[in-house]
């Protein structure tokens, strides 16, 4: 009888002692915080590094960043590498916060099905989400310098700049109060997998991760705008774009928040507006 007991409590005491599923999802929570911490320590380095670089001055009383300068002696080819780089970093220290419970749920759905491999099909569709971003990135960059190289050549069009930095951001402001925006939210936010089972292949996960940065991309369109036209090498404003995307992404009452700062881009462009035409 007492041996009875003893492999029982030895039974329950291994179950407590290891548990796999926790254990996974102690490990992948990990993992995303080093991630998280890393990508934010590269970005603040990479900042401040930009920022100690001197900006050019431009009619309008505005600076034009290096960033959309390629250093002399520098191929198109290495200037894209470093460019893209810069980007992907600052883009896992943005989109981290948002995309770790839609990974969460997606790996709810791969544990009904079966747990085998459960990390790399995680991976495999974080890898999925963040390409979607790298090819966005592709796109800024030659739209990024080819739009300051005309500003270079043509420098009365620099006087505007303020002015039309305003307007952009009054404009997304705006644009926070459309049935799109809503709608990108809503798609956004809906629960994915809910209730159901999910294939535990590659194919599947690949998938979902593209679907992920494909809406989210949309979602995050407007709010991501503001900060490339502010400067995206600008750490507060990266800081308070990040809080915005996840806010109204996360919150319970996300179309409230999405008003909010609706609100306010409207409020900081006609600010932006008022001082570039000098009445301030």
């Amino acid at each position: 009888m007492m041996s009875i007991k003893m492999r029982k409590s030895s039974v329950a005491f291994s179950k407590l002692k290891y548990d796999p599923g926790k254990n996974e999802h102690r490990a992948f929570l990990g993992i995303i915080a080093l991630l998280f911490t890393a990508s934010v320590v590269v970005t603040t380095v990479w900042c401040r590094a930009m920022s100690a670089m001197e900006e050019m001055p431009m009619p309008g009383g505005w600076g034009m960043s290096m960033m959309w300068m390629p250093m002399s002696g520098q191929s198109w080819f290495e200037a894209t590498a470093s460019f893209l780089a810069m980007w992907d970093v600052m883009m896992l220290a943005m989109m981290i916060p948002c995309l770790v419970p839609m990974l969460l749920r997606y790996r709810q759905a791969v544990q009904k099905t079966s747990a085998r491999c459960l990390g790399w099909l995680t991976a495999l569709a974080g890898f999925g989400y963040f390409l979607v971003w790298t090819i966005i990135g592709l796109v800024v960059f030659p739209l990024g310098v080819g739009l300051n190289a005309i500003l270079m050549q043509h420098r009365e069009l620099s006087l505007i700049v303020p002015v039309a930095v305003g307007i952009v951001v009054s404009a997304i402001g705006l644009l926070q109060f459309t049935n799109w925006k809503f709608h990108q939210l809503a798609c956004c936010r809906e629960l994915p997998f809910s209730g159901q089972t999910v294939p535990d292949n590659a194919r599947t996960a690949w998938k979902h991760g593209l679907h992920l940065g494909i809406q989210c991309s949309r979602c995050s369109a407007g709010l991501m705008f503001i900060l490339l036209v502010i400067g995206m090498m600008n750490l507060f404003a990266m800081a308070i774009i990040t809080v915005a995307i996840t806010f109204e992404r996360l919150a319970p009452a996300g179309k409230w928040v999405t008003g909010t700062i609706g609100a306010i881009g409207i409020g900081a462009g006609v600010f932006l507006i008022i001082q570039a035409i000098g009445i301030f």
